[in-house]
């Protein structure tokens, strides 16, 4: 792997005009055929294998152009002072404002609440139902100002009017305040780190180019493929972030041989030999767990950890090839001032007697911050480890008070017009309103259809926790019948989660009954299902990607227990991220300090993603770090010795590649929407705990307690494992002039 590496590294440097020629084509082509691509159809979330799901498609297939297609606002009209909504003058209000609704040219009904009986017990909320011809997405700016025009209108009559729904909901996509302030702390990071604007830049310059390729070929492969706008979004915060990183590591290696005295062609094609073997594979193992969330079953998970996936595989292509090729065109820009300074003072000068027979001088370990920790904890592992492992166990404890849910208009602000409509109608029609269940009635093979709905409805309606049953709805055929269940308590609360499984539980009996089956859908009973099955896929989940991460560093560091330490290590660093999550989000403590007014249950799709992101980065700072560790190792240095080259080479920069990736997650945190601030915290969490704290801390301690027992392999697996040498034990022959030239011919190359 080295020798190829190191091969293709020195040909990009050589080629380097080409290569950038190459990428730059590739740019145009697929950012042509992104922009031209027709704009992709947003296609409704599905959750293959739950019953909420297949009540939903029994609901499409007997009620055919019924479904639930077209975008919904559900306007709120409160009356003031004590007033009844239907006095005559605010009647008249609130019927105008229909009116005016009803004008909107995507509109395809209204609902007129005193026809229908949406007005509370106590008089005081009514409320309308708007539907639209089009989706969401369909909505156009004109519909979008109608509507809200129209409720600003009603509120000139002194009625409170606020509205709900999809129709509601921001269509815009990202802003790209998230990314635009991840990479400015990337970029101030990397001038810190590196001490030279060229150095800096030439990261976020590839890794630009990297999303920029991924997003355009997204875009283009949307449209058939029917991909989600989640999908770009997840590709340009994990492109961004790994781009960077594995861009970082490369130069940071170029720089490190140019301080030994190599030339450049020859720098760049150990950098590539060498840190280029750890980007391959630290770049596997982010694709493993990305592709891996395709085991849960979700299409919407699958396809974001797809298209994520291809975006880490565009920035190692670009990591291996591009950044050479970059680095033949600056060769020397990318160095620290001093060093610019002192290589043009050398220039002159004639004979190289500071260099020895093998081509490079004397190397003399430096003393700087990785060093003077890594001594700290080789003097101390038992008492680091501790102190880590209980910190970690700490955070990691509300874990098991975890709940998972999807939610809603509740966890919005309140200075958003979707969370005052949901708090005022729960005010007038009781808390379970926001969420009702929808049931279906599949009477195809019932002698009465009418009579075995009835049934189901007088017997559901008569379960404990239920305020009322609607009237049941037939479809033309007459053998389906739906209608909705009002629970007492709110969507997200624990009470309706078992009234669902109640209703559900007594099917037999309901079912022998009416002989009819039915099955309870909605969004409430959606939302349970979808977690239930997350809870049920996280297992299986952990021990693919898991498993298969362990073969393959088992590969790249032929050790049994390098492996399994950097898995557990993960594991308690995920563990302590989603405990913290739970601890703001869910409990409360430091929401305000985070802009979160509302806490409830942890959106169910956030152990899994989370899981699935973070374990590839902490895998990322495992192989950077540790393979230097067993480079050393290699070459001759004691455990304690190479644990301490591990971290005299490659600490600085896994902690600028820490911050980095803790910058552009933390943008997230800043957003308005509750369940973007609990990704962008857990993400950030998770890197900053499993960078400083297991890698840091945890990974040097048990390394000095194993000593050499740390790389054991068994011989019968020594020989069947293949050799992959990723740390450059190849390159590291003396007998190899013909590749190491002197310095004034590379110049000429």
């Amino acid at each position: 792997m080295a020798a190829f590496l190191y091969r293709m590294g020195r040909l990009a440097f050589r080629r380097r005009l080409t290569v950038a020629l190459f990428w730059a084509a590739v740019l145009a082509a697929v950012g042509l055929a992104g922009m031209t691509a027709p704009e992709a159809e947003e296609e409704p979330f599905s959750m293959p294998g739950i019953e909420s799901q297949e009540a939903f498609d029994l609901m499409e297939e007997r009620f055919p152009g019924a479904a639930a297609d077209g975008a919904t606002a559900r306007v709120v009209f409160v009356s003031p002072n004590g007033e009844k909504v239907t006095a005559a003058e605010n009647k008249e209000a609130v019927e105008a404002a229909i009116a005016e609704l009803q004008d909107g040219t995507q509109v395809a009904s209204t609902v007129d609440p005193y026809e229908s009986g949406a007005v509370s017990e106590d008089g005081s909320t009514a409320y309308t139902t708007v539907t639209y011809k089009v989706d969401a997405a369909g909505l156009t700016d004109a519909s979008r100002s109608h509507l809200d025009e129209s409720l600003e209108h009603a509120r000139d009559s002194g009625l409170t009017v606020e509205a709900g729904g999809d129709a509601m909901e921001d269509m815009g996509g990202p802003s790209g305040t998230a990314e635009a302030i991840g990479i400015s702390v990337a970029a101030v990071v990397l001038l810190i780190t590196f001490g030279s604007l060229a150095a800096a830049g030439l990261p976020l310059l590839t890794a630009l180019i990297g999303v920029g390729i991924s997003l355009f070929a997204i875009t283009a492969l949307a449209g058939p493929l029917g991909l989600a706008d989640t999908t770009s979004t997840v590709a340009i915060m994990l492109g961004l972030a790994v781009g960077i990183d594995y861009a970082l590591f490369i130069v940071s290696r170029y720089r490190e041989e140019r301080a030994k005295g190599r030339t450049p062609e020859e720098a760049v094609a150990l950098a590539t030999g060498t840190a280029g073997s750890a980007v391959v594979f630290a770049g596997l193992t982010v694709v493993i767990a990305l592709a891996g969330l395709s085991v849960v079953g979700i299409p919407m998970l699958t396809e974001m950890g797809l298209g994520a996936a291809g975006a880490v595989v565009v920035g190692v292509l670009i990591a291996l090839t591009l950044v050479p090729a970059f680095l033949g065109f600056w060769p020397d820009a990318i160095l620290p001032r001093k060093d610019r300074k002192d290589r043009k003072d050398r220039k002159g000068r004639k004979g190289r007697k500071g260099r020895r027979a093998g081509g490079t001088p004397r190397e003399t370990r430096k003393v700087n911050g990785g060093t003077r920790w890594a001594s700290f904890v080789l003097r101390r592992p038992l008492p680091v480890l501790l102190a880590a492992v209980a910190g970690l166990g700490a955070l990691a404890l509300p874990m098991t008070d975890l709940q998972l849910g999807m939610p809603g208009d509740e966890a919005k602000s309140t200075e958003t017009t979707q969370r005052r409509a949901y708090d005022a109608l729960a005010e007038g029609f009781g808390p379970g309103f926001n969420g009702p269940l929808t049931v279906v009635v599949d009477a195809e093979d019932a002698d009465d259809p009418k009579a075995a709905a009835e049934t189901v409805s007088e017997r559901i309606g008569g379960t404990e926790g239920v305020v009322s049953v609607s009237p049941a709805q037939f479809n033309e055929s007459g053998d389906t019948a739906v209608f909705s269940v009002v629970p007492a308590t709110a969507p997200t609360g624990q009470e309706t989660k078992d009234l669902v499984n109640t209703i559900r539980g007594d099917r037999p009996g309901i079912e022998s009954a009416a002989g009819a089956t039915f099955e309870v859908t909605g969004t409430t009973a959606m939302n349970i299902d979808v977690s239930e099955k997350v809870q049920s896929a996280l297992v299986p989940y952990l021990l693919v990607v898991v498993g298969l991460a362990v073969i393959l560093l088992l590969v790249v560091f032929r050790s049994v227990l390098v492996p399994l330490k950097a898995a557990v290590g993960f594991l308690l660093s995920v563990l302590a991220s989603l405990g913290a999550v739970v601890v703001v989000f869910q409990q409360g403590h430091g929401a305000d300090l985070l802009g979160v007014e509302t806490t409830g249950p942890i959106m169910s799709l956030m152990p899994i993603f989370l899981v699935g992101i973070v374990f590839g980065l902490a895998m990322d700072y495992e192989v950077f770090l540790v393979s230097r560790m067993r480079e050393a190792y290699v070459r001759g240095e004691r455990p304690a010795q190479a644990v301490t080259s591990g971290f005299e080479h490659s600490a600085r920069v896994v902690v600028a590649a820490a911050l980095i990736m803790i910058a552009v997650f933390s943008g997230f945190i800043g957003d308005s929407d509750a369940m973007i601030k609990m990704i962008g915290f857990g993400l950030a969490s998770a890197v900053l705990l499993d960078a400083f704290v297991v890698r840091m801390a945890i990974v040097p301690a048990v390394l000095a307690l194993l000593g050499e027992r740390a790389w054991w392999l068994p011989k019968w697996l020594d020989r069947i494992l293949p050799r992959v040498d990723v740390e450059g034990e190849a390159l590291a022959r003396p007998a190899e002039p013909e590749t190491r030239p002197v310095e004034k011919d590379l110049t000429r190359a």
